[in-house]
């Protein structure tokens, strides 16, 4: 039986480690085939994992929450689902619409097409510039009283945000980006979260896959792979990323683990994150993830790999 954890103040337990969703929906990813992607999540659950999160907008058409429905359906009283809404498709481009009518189509959508009554885990995906949070968080507290949400999430807020979001509708859930090279939420809203018993769940723990460890110095990205944007992977931000990369694989090395559960484990003994958010579209990759489950680090270990992200300086991702 792998260690669980509660969704905030909620009674829904969850492992530390969950199958981030959009991988599958085929948008930015490349080589994703539908047989692959139902492998994966039937890997995940085979591996201990029950937590799968996903959004409306995984997917031009929800394939995400579709292909969860045909991979677990069978198994729905086992999982605990999360979805997201507040942002859709209109072509190729992602539209932000959090007003309370649109919330509530988009939550039955995303319930028809994941084929069950009820999500365990409804987040906000965004806040909308052109609707007052509050407003917003109304439709959640209506969606949380009718029972087709059994807990709230918001994402991508900040601070402010979440405060006026909380007066209107508890949050049990907040969903930021947080890696070992990314800690801005450490400032002001993890300790918030932390105050007010809130679960984070840190998404891009393994940084777009940088953190795994698995793309050496000369690597060349397809054409196609969306992560060129970014500074990252990129000029002297990616020599001194491959170089504090190296401490992390020595460290590996010596524990007879990878890279990857090494930088997992590490995120999930962080103060305060209830669970890391790992995307995969394949079963080896989810597999290989979910043995962060098997072991501690040491706070030696600990301390060791703060002291190299230190060393690394401030990125710019």
């Amino acid at each position: 039986m792998k260690p669980l954890r509660n969704i905030g103040n909620t009674d829904i337990q969850i492992t530390p480690i969950a199958m981030g969703c959009w991988p599958i929906s085929g948008v930015t990813s490349v080589d994703v085939t539908e047989q692959a992607s139902l492998a994966t999540l039937n890997a995940a659950f085979e591996s201990g994992i029950n937590f799968f999160d996903t959004a409306y907008c995984y997917g031009y058409e929800g394939e995400s929450e579709r292909l969860i429905a045909q991979a677990l359906g069978d198994r729905r009283d086992q999982i605990v689902i999360a979805t997201k809404g507040g942002i859709h498709w209109q072509g190729t481009k992602q539209v932000r619409d959090a007003s309370p009518a649109r919330i509530r189509q988009e939550c039955d959508e995303s319930l028809q097409r994941l084929n069950t009554d009820r999500v365990e885990l409804y987040y906000l995906h965004g806040p909308d510039p052109e609707i007052p949070v509050s407003e917003s968080a109304g439709a959640f507290q209506e969606l949380l009283a009718s029972g087709k949400i059994l807990s709230v999430g918001v994402s991508n807020f900040t601070l402010e945000q979440l405060q006026e979001f909380a007066r209107v509708c508890p949050i049990s859930a907040y969903q930021p980006r947080y890696n070992m090279l990314q800690r801005d939420i450490e400032k002001d809203r993890l300790p918030w979260c932390i105050k007010n018993n809130v679960s984070v769940m840190a998404y891009w723990p393994l940084m777009k896959g940088l953190l795994a460890g698995k793309l050496s110095r000369d690597h060349q990205f397809a054409p196609e792979d969306g992560r060129q944007k970014y500074p990252m992977f990129h000029g002297e931000e990616w020599e001194k990323n491959q170089d504090f990369l190296d401490v992390l694989r020595a460290l590996a090395d010596e524990m007879n683990r990878t890279v990857a559960q090494i930088v997992v484990r590490w995120t999930i003994q962080q103060p305060g994150i209830t669970c890391a958010l790992c995307g995969a579209k394949r079963p080896e990759q989810i597999k290989e993830n979910a043995e962060a489950l098997e072991f501690e680090l040491l706070d030696s270990q600990i301390e060791a790999i703060n002291q190299a992200i230190v060393q690394r300086g401030t990125i710019i991702s």
